[in-house]
C-alpha cells in the first residue's frame, strides 16, 4: 500500500482514484446531471463564504466531538450513502464501514449498495444507518426495513428526491453496470488497472446484494436493471415518513430537502432529521447547492428538528462554513469514495484525518475553541446573489 500520509487534500486523494480506479467506476462519482451545472455550483459556492479571522484568542484544547442524531461523532460528519460503493474498491462499503467505526463518525449504507446490510453488519461492530429508497414494490421495502432492524440499524435515512432517474450522461455513455458488462473497453481498463481487477476477483461481492436474493424478478443482470428501473416511485408522498417510522421503529431522517417548504412539511410529517441535498447535483441540473439554500432551511425548520447537510464538502473548512452556517453536521460522499478509490480502508480513514485537520486548524483561525461555539459570528460575508423569488404557499 502507498504511503498515504503523502496526500494532503481530497483533491489528491481524488487524482489517485482516478489513477486506479475503472472509468465508468470514477466518472460514476465524479458526474452529476445534465450539464453538471449544480454538479459543480456544490462546491464552487462554498467559495463565496468567507470566513472571519480572530487572533490573540486562547486555541489550546480544541473540541470537535459532537452528537448526529443522538450519536457520537469524532465530528460533525458522517459518511453519506452511495451506491456501487463496493466498485470503487472490493468490498467497499465493509472498508468504508470499519474506516468510520474506528474513527468515530456515523457510517450510512446505501440501498443501492454492493455489499448487503448483512455483509456489513456481519464485518463491523458498532450499529451504522440505512439509507432507504422507497420503491413501488412494498413487500420488499417492508423486507429491507425488517433487514436493517435485524442488523441493528440505529437510524434510517429516507431519500425523497429520487422518484425519477436524473439524466446522467456519463453513466449511460459508460454503460454503468454492477456487475459490470465485459466490453472490449472494460477489459481494457482491467488491463491496465490490474491491482483493482485482482482485489475484485477475490470477491464474491459485484453486484446490489440488497436486492438480488431477495428479490425474485432481479435474478440476473438483465433482470436486475429492469427492476430497479421500475421501482422508482413517482407518486411518493410525505405520508411514507410516518410509515417507514412505524415499521422501523427508529429515527428516521429525510435526505433530499432543498425548499423550506418541503423542509416544513418533512417535519410535519414526523422527520427527526432532515438532510439538505440536491442529490450531489445528480438529480435536478440547474437547482441551487445545498450550502446556498442552507440558511433559510435553517430559518424554517432548524429550531424544530436536527439540519444536516451534504452535497459539495470536500474540506474541513467546507464542514466549518456549514456548521457556521447553520447545520448540525455534514455527510460526505464523494471525498471518501475518493479515499476508498485510492487507498481502501486506509484511504478512507485518510479522508477523514484530512478533513479533521483542516476542520480543527480552522476552527482556531477563526478565534473557536470548541465546534458547538461556531455560529453566523464565524462568517465575514457571503457573496451570493439574492433570491429572484419567495418560496411558494403550497
Amino acid at each position: 500500500m502507498a504511503n498515504l500520509e503523502r496526500f494532503l487534500t481530497i483533491d489528491e486523494l481524488m487524482a489517485e482514484a482516478r489513477r486506479k480506479v475503472p472509468k465508468q467506476f470514477f466518472d460514476y462519482a465524479d458526474s452529476g446531471a445534465w450539464t453538471e451545472s449544480t454538479y459543480r455550483a456544490n462546491t464552487e459556492d462554498f467559495r463565496k463564504v468567507f470566513l472571519r479571522q480572530r487572533v490573540a484568542v486562547n486555541m489550546e484544547g480544541r473540541n470537535l466531538a459532537t452528537t448526529m442524531t443522538g450519536e457520537q461523532a469524532a465530528m460533525p460528519v458522517a459518511l453519506a450513502p452511495t451506491g456501487f460503493t463496493g466498485m470503487q474498491s472490493a468490498d467497499g462499503e465493509i472498508k468504508a464501514a470499519r474506516a468510520a467505526e474506528k474513527f468515530g463518525v456515523p457510517f450510512t449504507l446505501s440501498t443501492m449498495s454492493i455489499c448487503s446490510i448483512e455483509d456489513v453488519a456481519e464485518n463491523t461492530s458498532k450499529p451504522f444507518w440505512f439509507q432507504l429508497y422507497m420503491m413501488r414494490d412494498r413487500g420488499f421495502i417492508e423486507r429491507l426495513i425488517d433487514r436493517a432492524k435485524a442488523a441493528k440499524c440505529s437510524a434510517l435515512v429516507l431519500t425523497m428526491d429520487l422518484q425519477i432517474l436524473g439524466q446522467r450522461h456519463k453513466d449511460l455513455r459508460n454503460g454503468m453496470s454492477a456487475p459490470p458488462k465485459f466490453t472490449p473497453k472494460f477489459v481494457f481498463e482491467m488491463m491496465i488497472k490490474p491491482r483493482w481487477a485482482m482485489q475484485m476477483l477475490g470477491t464474491r461481492r459485484h453486484t446490489f446484494r440488497n436486492i438480488v436474493g431477495h428479490v425474485d424478478a432481479a435474478g440476473d443482470l438483465s433482470k436486475l436493471s429492469a427492476w430497479t428501473s421500475s421501482q422508482f416511485d413517482p407518486a411518493l408522498s410525505w405520508k411514507e415518513i410516518g410509515w417507514v417510522k412505524e415499521r422501523f421503529g427508529g429515527p428516521v431522517i429525510v435526505k433530499g430537502i432543498l425548499d423550506a417548504d418541503d423542509a416544513r412539511a418533512a417535519v410535519a410529517h414526523g422527520a427527526d432529521g432532515i438532510i439538505v441535498s440536491n442529490h450531489g447535483g445528480r438529480q435536478l441540473d440547474g437547482a441551487p447547492s445545498s450550502i446556498r439554500v442552507l440558511p433559510e432551511i435553517v430559518e424554517a425548520v432548524g429550531h424544530l428538528t436536527d439540519v444536516y447537510l451534504d452535497s459539495g464538502i470536500r474540506s474541513g473548512q467546507d464542514v466549518l462554513k456549514a456548521v457556521a452556517l447553520g447545520a448540525k453536521g455534514t455527510f460526505i460522499g464523494r471525498a471518501f469514495l475518493w479515499g476508498l478509490g485510492a487507498g481502501g480502508e486506509a484511504g478512507v480513514t485518510r479522508a477523514l484525518e484530512i478533513i479533521r485537520r483542516e476542520l480543527d486548524i480552522t476552527m482556531a483561525l477563526c478565534g473557536e475553541r470548541d465546534i458547538h461555539d461556531v455560529g453566523l459570528h464565524n462568517i465575514y460575508s457571503v457573496d451570493f446573489p439574492p433570491r429572484m423569488a419567495p418560496a411558494s404557499n403550497r
